[in-house]
């Protein structure tokens, strides 16, 4: 079995965000020559999330929305941030979307259903942060 791993760098432009990030995993599936596997894809950062959507810009604003709604940014709301911390929010966020996904890889393409993608989800962002690509297969 072989291995493959890349770690991709992101700074977002807004402090909440919801990047596409399925090219850049397919292109780290091209550079593993892995025709047969499991891909992971995990954010290392925990404010922020990975997750499989759609790509619809009204379903990202739905989706963070959403959070907000459930976890609202609200700086005296919550005992984390009377450590000086003003991001329990982003944690609580980080949650509900989960850590990673895991994709199938078939015939040497992440193995998707339909409208599938690969998205960055950021809650507590302008700040660089990785994310990590592990393929395993043959």
């Amino acid at each position: 079995m072989k291995s493959h791993t890349k770690y991709l760098s992101l700074r977002t432009k807004e402090k909440k965000e919801i990047v596409n990030i399925t090219s850049e995993v397919e292109e780290a599936l091209d550079e593993s020559r892995i025709k047969e596997g499991l891909c992971l894809v995990n954010s290392m950062h925990i404010t922020s999330s990975v997750f499989i959507n759609d790509e619809e810009l009204g379903l990202k604003k739905d989706f963070l929305d959403w959070l907000e709604y459930l976890a609202p940014f609200d700086v005296e709301k919550y005992s984390h941030n009377l450590t000086g911390e003003d991001n329990a929010h982003a944690h609580l966020k980080r949650t509900i979307m989960g850590r990673e996904v895991v994709i199938a890889v078939t015939n040497g393409k992440l193995d998707f259903g339909p409208w599938e993608q690969i998205f960055y989800g950021e809650f507590d962002g302008q700040r660089n942060k990785r994310i990590l690509i592990k393929i395993i297969g043959e």
